[in-house]
């Protein structure tokens, strides 16, 4: 957004008129934007005759490229060059950062319309309004009389403030209308529990405002690439939160009284039970994204001091299954890691954070080991993903059927592959290793910093050493990383292979190919950042480690051991994809645990 402290200068045209493609190709002329003949040919094509497309799509529309260099002039390069033509500053609309609760505040949206503007931040003292019509704005005069505010000017893409004027306005309107609702609806919250029952009106969970916001809220979480949306109740106001490339943005905050009613729509959909609110919840919807594909949301509540908290993990069909190279394995780690795929039995353990990709791994793997010859059959505590290839079954405590009882029934279902969704204490490891030693290939998770840890993890559970390096075949750590923005990162010379040897010790990194450096732009939100990439640390046991295993588990000997068989870092692997331009050293460092052998 612009900064507050810099009031934009304002246009004075002689007479104030609406933008016209004649003009506007005329000024691109004189600038030196486009040739002569571009401009007569272009003016030749479009005839005498307007059209309703604002001058900027249909000239962003007409293919032509800057004379300059032979860059395509597109709609958003074009209204950059508007900006600088009028002498206003560019901006390209970040949803994410407009306060969309107060744009009404403002206008009507039949007032944004009719004048083709947009607030999109709200000072103290001003109002940034962005506008598509640089050379109409007598209607400045009438807002700062309104809001008692000083209007400053801003350009953008004619597209973006029809598609947001539209946006904003109708999610403020059905806030607006399900807050009413709710003015005398009753909060759940600790602090006003004393108010139970002296009213019994609540906001419907099926109120048209309510539905209205529940469903822009899960296009807005497609369109921005959310893998994770959180709706937290406070004291007065709920906040929603995305979290995209691992990294939550505030959204929007709403009255708490819609914020109660959004979850309780969202439960209602989920097959959750909509009256408990005092004790924690699991449900999943399936929906559909904008592109028409089939979405899957993990949904769990926990009761909090203001009210329900959900969060609502997105499981994207991009991301569901991806191949080993998609996943972001090297070519190491790719054959040792198929290798592991097509041993007949064993247990392959998967260790990792919270939201380090472990589902996505075990999936994509699962999915390539399930063909018609072969009965792959998983416990899981939610089930992630449904997917038709496996047989999923899921732990119900209530019913005590833990990991345990459940590995017990799949045994006796006759399966080549089963995946534990996560051995958390001795009697679950016991049957994993059971199955294992009765001819079954088994995969599951564990909570460890990194691979060899994961071998003492299992002896702390209380698993005796033999039966560790009789089942044991492999461990796979991981973590995920931001990667650069292809837009605007720039070669970083800091980085030099001393630095990185430093870093990766103690491997040596011999060269740097192309190492480059955070920076921001628009399409990156100005992180430097987009998207995420997989690091990988695979341990293979021989049985050289498995002898050993027997005798000791001292991690700092057992990492050494395993170094010598082929085991590569996670920090190894993040520094290998710096040297290659894929991600920063300070997100490596952040992401990867040390260790020296």
């Amino acid at each position: 957004m612009p900064s507050s402290s810099h009031r934009s200068p304002k246009p004075a045209p002689a007479v104030p008129h609406r933008l016209e493609w004649r003009e506007l190709l005329r000024a691109m002329q004189a600038e030196g934007l486009v040739s002569a003949d571009t401009a007569k040919a272009t003016e030749a094509r479009f005839g005498a005759g307007d059209s309703s497309l604002h001058p900027i799509v249909r000239l962003g529309r007409a293919g032509l490229v800057r004379q300059a260099d032979g860059k395509p002039l597109d709609i958003e390069l074009l209204t950059e060059w508007l900006a600088g033509h009028v002498k206003l500053p560019y901006l390209r609309i970040d949803p994410l950062k407009v306060d969309v609760g107060r744009v009404a505040e403002v206008m009507s949206g039949a007032y944004a319309e009719k004048h083709r503007c947009l607030p999109v931040a709200m000072g103290l003292t001003d109002v940034t309004i962005a506008t598509c019509e640089p050379l109409d704005v007598a209607w400045v005069a009438q807002i700062e009389g309104h809001s008692r505010k000083t209007v400053k000017l801003v350009v953008s893409s004619p597209l973006d403030i029809n598609r947001y004027i539209t946006e904003f306005f109708t999610l403020a309107k059905s806030v607006k209308a399900a807050a009413k609702s709710s003015e005398s609806g009753s909060q759940a919250s600790f602090e006003q529990l004393v108010e139970l029952g002296k009213s019994n009106k609540q906001l419907d969970a099926n109120d048209q405002g309510v539905v209205q916001v529940v469903d822009w809220l899960w296009q807005y979480a497609f369109d921005q690439r959310a893998s994770d949306i959180h709706l937290e109740p406070r004291r007065e106001m709920g906040v929603i939160r995305f979290r995209i490339d691992g990294v939550l943005h505030p959204v929007y905050q709403l009255p708490a009284p819609v914020m109660a009613a959004m979850v309780a729509r969202i439960k209602l959909l989920g097959r959750m039970d909509v009256v408990e609110r005092r004790r924690p919840l699991d449900g999943r919807i399936k929906t559909r994204n904008p592109a028409g594909e089939e979405v899957e949301m993990r949904l769990a509540t926990l009761p909090t001091a203001f009210g329900e908290k959900l969060v609502m993990r997105i499981f994207d069909p991009d991301n569901a299954v991806k191949t080993l190279d998609q996943l972001g394995f090297n070519r190491h780690d790719v054959e040792r890691w198929q290798q592991l795929m097509a041993q007949p039995n064993g247990i392959v353990l998967v260790t990792g954070p919270t939201g380090s990709g472990k589902t996505t791994t075990l999936y994509s793997t699962l999915k390539r080991l399930a063909t018609e010859e072969v009965n792959v059959c998983t416990i899981e505590d939610p089930i992630e993903m449904i997917e038709p290839a496996f047989n999923q079954t899921q732990v119900q405590q209530q019913l005590e059927f833990g990991f345990a009882e459940g590995v017990r029934a799949l045994m006796r279902q006759d399966p080549d592959i089963i995946m534990v969704g996560e051995i958390r204490d001795l009697e679950t490891a016991e049957m994993a290793v059971q199955a294992a030693l009765t001819g079954h290939l088994v995969f599951s998770t564990l909570h460890t910093n990194d691979a060899v840890s994961a071998v003492t993890r299992l002896v702390d559970l209380g698993v005796p050493r033999y039966l560790i390096g009789a089942t044991l075949i492999g461990v796979l750590a991981q973590r995920l990383v931001r990667t650069l923005c292809p837009h605007c990162k720039q070669p970083d010379d800091r980085v030099t292979p001393e630095l990185l040897t430093e870093a990766a010790k103690p491997w040596r990194v011999n060269t740097v190919r192309n190492a480059y450096k955070p920076v921001g732009c628009l399409e990156c939100r100005h992180t430097g950042y987009r998207g995420r990439a997989g690091l990988y640390e695979l341990l293979t046991l021989d049985e050289t480690l498995r002898q050993q295993l027997i005798t000791e588990t001292n991690l700092a000997a057992l990492r050494r051991t395993a170094t010598q068989q082929g085991l590569r870092s996670l920090r190894l692997a993040g520094v290998r994809k710096v040297s290659e331009g894929q991600t920063t050293l300070e997100e490596v460092l952040r992401s990867t645990p040390n260790w020296d052998v």
